[in-house]
């Protein structure tokens, strides 16, 4: 006998019992503002940091079009989030921003190389920048990452998806003070090499946001179970913690998108123990200890499990 269960299945359609995520429209267009001002000034910075000769406006930008990239993800969350799945793609299209973030990552993997080669080259022969257009620009970026910050965090608080928007954008904030602390050091000492050394300096928060894009994103595509999981554990643990569970076995859990994890597992019931209540109660115990949102549950007569027939 094969049923399907979730952890819908313990709670009445009237108990206020939602496990979607909450998507408002206002938090959407707290979102798309700060992208669209972090996006343009990732470009700006850019063509600053070229004529200045700054190699760390260079580095910030690319820090800076990391997190537009993760702002505008977010966005792909909000209208994925209402897009129905059909036919051909039952789960939906949640896994386009799963793909878009590991070519992001990827991208911005490639251009650290580029930032950390071409610092080693001005290392051994320093460049001259210009420290106040270099100043200007990055203090510009400093006003704009401040009014990002401010217009997210007057946004809704238990939205999962802006929280982490605000944090890229806090981490942008700390980019454009180091740039701003490096071009005054410029202008008082001279030291051009201060430019390439605070370029290394953010190329390290760039691998780092780039680099867990590219982990999270093949974890997913792989199927993986999530970080912290152990599917043999649970398995076990299924059979001794619920009575009405004699054996569980080919427990499978896999990630479906970064914030969605998927299970099927085989059980066998209890003497005694209705057959029928099995996959609401494995469903609810699996929501309850591990955050599982969807399970499915194939209840095996007795045996069935270790003769190989529950596959």
């Amino acid at each position: 006998m094969s049923t399907s269960g979730s952890d819908h299945a313990a709670h009445g359609p009237d108990d206020g019992h939602d496990h979607a995520e909450v998507v408002t429209a206002d938090n959407e267009r707290r979102i798309r503002f700060v992208f669209i001002f972090t996006a343009s000034y990732a470009a700006i910075q850019a063509v600053g940091g070229w004529i200045s000769g700054s190699l760390a406006l260079i580095a910030d930008s690319g820090h800076m079009v990391s997190d537009a990239a993760a702002l505008l993800l977010a966005l792909i969350a909000y209208r994925v989030a209402r897009r129905p799945a059909d036919g051909t793609r039952t789960y939906g299209f949640h896994r386009v921003r799963v793909l878009a973030a590991l070519a992001n990552g990827a991208s911005l993997l490639l251009l650290v190389a580029w930032i950390t080669w071409e610092a080693i080259q001005r290392f051994n022969a320093p460049v001259e920048v210009m420290a106040w257009p270099m100043l200007i620009v990055a203090t510009i970026g400093l006003l704009v990452n401040l009014g990002g910050v401010w217009i997210l965090s007057r946004g809704r608080k238990s939205d999962s998806n802006l929280r982490g928007a605000m944090l890229h954008v806090m981490g942008d904030l700390l980019g454009s003070v180091g740039a701003i602390a490096a071009a005054i050091g410029i202008m008082l000492t001279g030291w051009a090499i201060l430019d390439p050394l605070l370029s290394v300096l953010v190329s390290v928060l760039v691998v780092r946001s780039a680099w867990g894009l590219v982990r999270d994103s093949l974890r997913v595509l792989l199927q993986a179970v999530p970080r912290g999981f152990d599917a043999r554990v649970a398995e076990a643990k299924l059979a001794d913690e619920l009575p009405e569970v004699a054996e569980a076995g080919h427990f499978h859990a896999w990630t479906l998108t970064d914030e969605t994890v998927v299970a099927t597992v085989h059980v066998t019931p209890s003497p005694g123990a209705d057959p029928l209540v099995l996959p609401a109660l494995v469903a609810n115990w699996l929501k309850a200890r591990h955050d599982i949102d969807h399970v499915t549950v194939q209840v095996d007569p007795p045996g069935a499990l270790w003769r190989g027939q529950g596959l």
